[in-house]
């Protein structure tokens, strides 16, 4: 827990010696050149726990609710939408990387059935990222 808060006490100083009040994907990638060895996962995470406003790309892909899950993928799909093909690579790099976090979550943990659930999410939105907001919403719906 120890390297989380210092990880999280990194990154609120860099934020307050920057002055910055949103995270854009050119600061993200600002930040994990000035705060290496912080790695991207470890970057969002401390982001997120600190509130300041983030792009998708900068958020990533959040899977402590289903809702957050829902949110995450649909921003990231609009990004993707719009997006030029060397964009759209990271974008599905970054939900493959949380799919196969997911998937390690799945195998160790007593929430195993969650997250194959929310794999299934991942997979489905890496199929087709413009179909994923209407199948989620029939998805939840035959539940």
């Amino acid at each position: 827990m120890a390297r989380s808060n210092s990880r999280r006490a990194r990154v609120v100083t860099w934020l307050e010696h920057s002055g910055l009040i949103t995270v854009g994907d050119i600061e993200f990638h600002t930040m994990l050149a000035e705060l290496a060895p912080i790695d991207a996962h470890g970057l969002r995470r401390a982001l997120r726990d600190c509130g300041i406003p983030l792009s998708p790309f900068a958020e990533g892909v959040c899977q402590r609710t289903f809702e957050e899950l829902e949110r995450t993928l649909i921003a990231l799909g609009i990004e993707y939408e719009v997006s030029a093909a060397e964009r759209r690579r990271s974008i599905r790099a970054l939900v493959i990387t949380a799919r196969d976090h997911a998937r390690l979550a799945a195998r160790r943990t007593k929430s195993a059935p969650l997250k194959k659930e929310m794999v299934l999410w991942m997979n489905t939105w890496l199929e087709n990222p413009g179909a994923f907001p209407l199948w989620v919403s029939l998805r939840k719906k035959a539940e």
